[in-house]
């Protein structure tokens, strides 16, 4: 049995990793995707502001530090498992299955799973799932991909003006296509697409996709205009779609341990990351409390918040919080290895 099993690996399921075994815990983490990082990989080239202490710096490089935090006391790690129940046997004894029919057991556990489980709304049109593999985006994963290409954007959320901006001066051309008359994105970034060289159709919308012989790449799209109907033919190499994204979160709902909710979205935490179920505690996005902010930053803060719970109801005479110094004996050697780079 774990003491801690840590559903979700993310960046604050990943900080409580790291915290509960600085702490002395052995952790499982649990996650449905086939790699760590969480909802940080579906925009791995963005730059990232919100962490105190850390120079903006592309996702990519702060997913690659986070998970080498994550794995520092060595957590046992169970990639593509769906949680689908969460057990509560006894005190200090939770139940933890996924739907590969595994049953992992724990004294404690973290829920880190954010919004819930996220996936990008697709194109609802005939047959594009045929070009998922080669021009039909649905993240942008590498912005090498669209060097020097023609690239249209179909979206007016805030995914959709970032990677509008970021691809501008970068690609060929860049179109940006929504079915309003206006972009709802946040304001300093409507401002910023105003001053790029960016060709933005308004009430416009893809009607067809037109692939080459084999159907394995687009061609040609057959763009529509939402009010007027009027079809133009249009060419493009790369087509990104960012329509938002379908949150599931059926595992709150149907968890045999009922915990309270903030809202239909949050676990509403009892001032700080604790909830209504004792030896059960959440991270991240997933929980609102007084203290909230919502920032990156705030997931590592929630974490080791979670994490030094979990020690007190596991163990009720340790000391509220870790010793997170570089004076620590757990550090002893590491100290050595990371000097080593600079020295």
């Amino acid at each position: 049995m774990d003491d801690v099993i840590i559903i979700g690996g993310g960046p604050a399921g990943l900080f409580a990793s790291f915290y509960s075994g600085l702490r002395g815990m052995s952790v499982r983490i649990i996650d449905i995707q086939d790699k760590l990082g969480g909802k940080m990989q579906v925009y791995p080239e963005k730059i990232i502001w919100d962490i105190g202490g850390l120079a903006p710096k592309p996702c990519y490089e702060v997913i690659k530090d986070t998970i080498a935090q994550g794995l520092h006391f060595n957590p046992k790690v169970s990639l593509e498992e769906r949680v689908i129940d969460i057990r509560k046997i006894d005190e200090q004894h939770f139940e933890v299955e996924t739907a590969k029919g595994n049953i992992y057991e724990s004294k404690s556990v973290i829920i880190a799973i954010g919004g819930g489980i996220i996936n990008p709304k697709q194109l609802d049109i005939k047959d594009a799932e045929r070009y998922e593999l080669t021009n039909l985006n649905y993240v942008v994963q590498s912005l090498k991909k669209f060097k020097d290409k023609d690239v249209l954007i179909s979206g007016a959320g805030n995914s959709a003006l970032d990677w509008a901006k970021d691809l501008s001066g970068y690609a060929k051309s860049v179109t940006l296509i929504y079915r309003k008359s206006d972009i709802k994105g946040y304001e300093a970034m409507k401002k910023i697409l105003s001053e790029l060289n960016i060709d933005k159709l308004p009430n416009t919308h893809i009607h067809q996709l037109i692939g080459d012989q084999s159907h394995s790449k687009i061609e040609q799209v057959i763009l529509e205009h939402t009010e007027t109907k009027e079809k133009t033919t249009r060419v493009f190499d790369e087509v990104i779609i960012s329509h938002g994204f379908d949150v599931e979160n059926t595992l709150l709902e149907q968890s045999s341990t009922q915990v309270d909710m903030f809202n239909e979205y949050a676990i509403k935490g009892f001032g700080n990351t604790s909830t209504s179920v004792n030896g059960l505690y959440a991270c991240g996005d997933i929980i609102y409390h007084e203290a909230k902010a919502h920032l990156i930053a705030s997931a590592f803060s929630d974490a080791a918040n979670a994490a030094n719970l979990a020690k007190l109801y596991i163990e009720p005479q340790a000391k509220p919080e870790g010793f997170v110094s570089s004076h620590n004996e757990v550090f002893k050697a590491s100290n050595q290895i990371v000097m080593k780079k600079y020295l």
